[in-house]
């Protein structure tokens, strides 16, 4: 099962104006800082912004809650798959860790993630 949220990720066309109003207008804590990805710590629940893949806005997406799973995600995803989750894909691997989409009841964006091993 799910250990908790592990972080919500905000999809955003402008990196530099995002960390800004996170940093500026809210007053919260930039914990790292690139082109593709930035971390904002919101009182211990981690927000990553991420840069869309074009640079024209878009009306496609939103937040997104990334869970963190107690045990291998691939254990993770087995069960909720028995439980009647759909997953649009497989688990993607990155630098950064491991991801795999799914919604909600609701058609939510949802995701597991788990940190790079190691």
């Amino acid at each position: 099962m799910a250990s908790g949220v592990a972080a919500v990720w905000v999809p955003v066309s402008d990196m530099q104006r995002a960390v800004a109003f996170y940093r500026d207008a809210l007053g919260l804590t930039v914990k790292s800082e690139d082109d593709d990805w930035s971390e904002i710590d919101a009182n211990g629940l981690l927000i990553g912004l991420n840069g869309r893949e074009s640079a024209g806005p878009s009306s496609d997406g939103g937040a997104v809650v990334s869970f963190q799973p107690d045990g291998r995600i691939e254990d993770e995803v087995a069960d909720l798959k028995a439980k009647g989750v759909d997953f649009a894909g497989d688990v993607s691997e990155h630098p950064w860790g491991k991801i795999i989409p799914f919604k909600d009841s609701e058609g939510n964006d949802l995701q597991l993630y788990s940190p790079p091993q190691g």
